[in-house]
Parts: C-alpha cells; structure tokens; sequence
C-alpha cells in the first residue's frame, strides 16, 4: 500500500498565513515561510500554499513568497489561486513550486487542465474542487472561493478532471471547512473509488481520528489540514505514531 500522506495548507492574505470557518471569519495564523520552513521538519509530506485574495498585485507578491518557501523546504509543495493561464504556472514553477492547484478556472475554462498538462506533465496540475452538500443530496461545485454556485457536481466534474489529465483531485468540503468534526468521508470513499489518480482530502480536520477515518473510511491517498496544525492542536510527529499504531502506512 502506498503511504499516506499529510499535507499541511497555508491559506495566504496580504503576506500573512490566515484561517477561517466555512471560508468566513479569518484570523491570522503566522508568517507563511516560518510554517513552513517547521513543518517541513516536523515530517509533513508536502505542503499546499493558496492565495486567497490572487489579485494581480497578489499574484506578484505570492511569486516572491514561493522563491522565499522554496529556498527553506526540502519537500514537495503546491501552489494556487488566481490560476488562469499558463504564464501563471509558468511563473510560480519558476518561482520553485512543485505543483500548481487551478480551481475556479479550470471550471469556467475546462481546457485548461489540458493545457497545463501538455506543457509541463500531469504531476504537476493539482485539481482543487469546493463542494458543498445541497438539500437535494448532490455535492455541487462551488467557484470564487465557495461564493458562487455551478450546475456541475462534485463527482462529474472530479472524473471530467481526471480525464483531462490532472495528477490530483484536492477536494473540499464546504460543509465541514473549520468545523472540525472530520472530514467528508462517504464523498471521499465515492470519489476515490471512482478515480485512478490520488484524492486528497480537505476539510474538516479535528483530531487525528478524523485523519485516520479520511484514510479507512473515505479511503483518501492523503489528508490536508490547517488551523490544527498552525495552532498547535495536533503535531504531525504525533500524529504519524498514531496513524501508525492505527496499521496506516505513513512516511516516517
């Protein structure tokens, strides 16, 4: 079985690691370089870095942030928001990322999974999906960072992604985002039994039970997780002897 993986996210404002509740409600969490310069020796497998706010100024400043991460890490890590051409990848590639997450774009613009893929590999195009449980029982895709609404479900648009050539589905639940009662996992049992390439979960972390439930019960290839890791509640070290003793394969 490969090994899990933990993956640590950075959600990036004005310079500045924030986090937030249901995508609201954010509070500053630390310098985003510093974080991840301490997880990465802490033993995180990788590291996702999302620029929330991605306007243009944004963009520029982000690129300087990455060329600050790359040059502290010594594992893998990922970088979106405000993706929308391949000069953006390009660019934040050049800046020392390992991947590139595309979300909102890749919706409105499918092709652009292609695109990517063509130029630079499908390990590199990581796609990042925000679902939320309707009243009717259908996951539905959300743009703008949870604030607008689409017609595509969570499952078709994770396999049409798929098929298009993404590396990676990074997906999260809207419903759970910092509310720390564990992850989606009857979503994520279905997506990850559907799909060939990994799923990585997103939303929901509050203890390391719900690591271990995202892994056994919604088979997910790896957990992605924030405020409980920036403010100490749970220490990746610990965490991995826990998921071990729990017989999940993790790096040590």
């Amino acid at each position: 079985m490969l090994a899990k993986r933990i993956i640590p996210c950075l959600d990036v404002k004005d310079g500045q690691t924030v986090k937030g509740t249901h995508f609201v409600n954010l509070r500053q969490a630390g310098d985003p370089v510093e974080l991840g310069k301490a997880y990465s020796e802490q033993g995180a497998d990788e590291l996702v870095f999302l620029d929330i706010t991605a306007s243009h100024e944004g963009r520029k400043t982000f690129a300087d942030m990455v060329t600050r991460v790359a040059a502290e890490l010594t594992i893998p890590f990922t970088v979106g928001g405000g993706i929308s051409a391949l000069s953006d990848v390009d660019r934040l590639l050049n800046a020392g990322a390992d991947k590139v997450s595309v979300n909102s774009a890749a919706l409105r613009r499918p092709e652009l999974i292609g695109e990517i893929v063509s130029h630079f590999g499908s390990q590199v195009c990581v796609c990042a999906i925000d679902a939320r449980l309707e009243a009717d029982g259908r996951w539905m895709c959300y743009l703008n960072g949870g604030r607008m609404p689409t017609d595509r479900t969570l499952q078709d648009w994770a396999y049409e992604a798929q098929e298009r050539g993404a590396g990676e589905i990074l997906f999260t639940s809207m419903n759970h985002d910092g509310a720390k009662t564990g992850f989606a996992n009857d979503a994520l049992r279905q997506l990850a039994d559907r799909l060939s390439i990994p799923v990585i979960a997103s939303g929901g972390a509050g203890s390391m039970e719900h690591f271990r439930d995202a892994f056994v019960q919604g088979h997910a290839d790896a957990a992605l997780a924030a405020s409980v890791f920036h403010f100490g509640e749970i220490r990746i070290p610990e965490l991995k002897a826990y998921l071990s003793k729990e017989h999940i394969a993790v790096r040590q």
